[in-house]
């Protein structure tokens, strides 16, 4: 569906991404995971097309977006910081909306008026930030797009309304096949929806995977040897290695299968295999690239 082959892009002479490279099956929730300035942004503004690219190609089915309109009115963007004119309001934006999108939904706009406590007459700038937030999300949404693109989407919106916009997009997802790409730190949220994971460092994609995949090959193994001088063999990919008294703690790059054999091999007192969460994929991914984090005294 979304193809970014070798994908460069630079301001002045600081590199935002550096030959880039991810595919997006149609249909699924990709999320981009990655510290602050990994560019993340950067990458999904080349990808709606405001941005373009010095070096590399954007396709979507084969058709580059970059001065492309017709690619460009199937999709919708929802940057984290919100463009709008100064005095429009809700009501002005989505006739401005209808007149370059065909595929908007009145009649869909209409109804989501139920979800969303905005007055379509109040001016954009009036609003708070949450709410300027759901106003886009109203428009987006009545768009009706095959492609949606996200940049920390609920970040300042309350926990009622965070859950209530997933539930839109997912019921778009099952329902319609949309395409959704998005970029948050909330870790926790982006692995309750997403089934495919991007993570980005110093504008170079590090891995991509399905979040079924990811979690199968990353593992932490807790296990109190039988000699203190015990350990793993140096063949098995340790992510991190910490002991708290007897128990020896192992992330582990590798499946539970993998770990199993190893450590029954061992003989240990006691082993316990635990699966990890994004976040700690993420950590300990990115702790490789020196990211880890420190200790220090304050």
């Amino acid at each position: 569906m979304i193809e970014v082959r070798d994908l460069t892009k630079r301001f002045d002479r600081t590199p935002a991404l550096q030959e880039l490279s991810l595919h997006v099956p149609r249909g699924s929730v990709y999320g981009l995971v990655g510290p602050n300035g990994a560019g993340k942004s950067t990458l999904l503004r080349c990808l709606a097309g405001v941005y373009r690219p010095d070096s590399g190609q954007i396709l979507i089915e084969e058709q580059p977006v970059w001065e492309n309109p017709a690619v460009k009115s199937r999709m919708a963007y929802i940057p984290d910081d919100l463009y709008y004119f100064v005095s429009a309001s809700l009501k002005d934006l989505k006739r401005f909306y209808q007149g370059f999108y065909p595929t908007f939904d009145p009649q869909l706009f209409d109804k989501l008026a139920s979800v969303f406590p905005i007055d379509p007459r109040q001016p954009i700038r009036h609003l708070s930030k949450g709410m300027q937030k759901q106003a886009f999300f109203w428009l987006a949404l009545s768009l009706r797009p095959e492609i949606l693109l996200l940049d920390e989407p609920v970040d300042g919106l309350d926990p009622v309304m965070r859950r209530q916009l997933w539930s839109l997009i997912m019921s778009d997802v099952e329902k319609s096949g949309v395409t959704v790409v998005v970029s948050s730190h909330n870790l926790r949220e982006l692995e309750d929806v997403c089934d495919h994971v991007g993570i980005i460092d110093h504008g170079r994609l590090l891995l991509e995977r399905t979040l079924s995949q990811l979690q199968d090959n990353f593992v932490k193994l807790q296990v109190v040897f039988r000699t203190e001088d015990a350990s793993l063999p140096g063949d098995l990919p340790v992510l991190h290695h910490s002991v708290t008294g007897k128990v020896n703690t192992y992330i582990l790059r590798a499946g539970e299968a993998r770990a199993a054999q190893v450590v029954q091999e061992l003989d240990p007192i006691f082993y316990d295999i635990l699966p990890l969460t994004l976040e700690e994929i993420f950590i300990y991914e990115l702790g490789g690239a020196d990211y880890a984090v420190k200790d220090i005294i304050l």
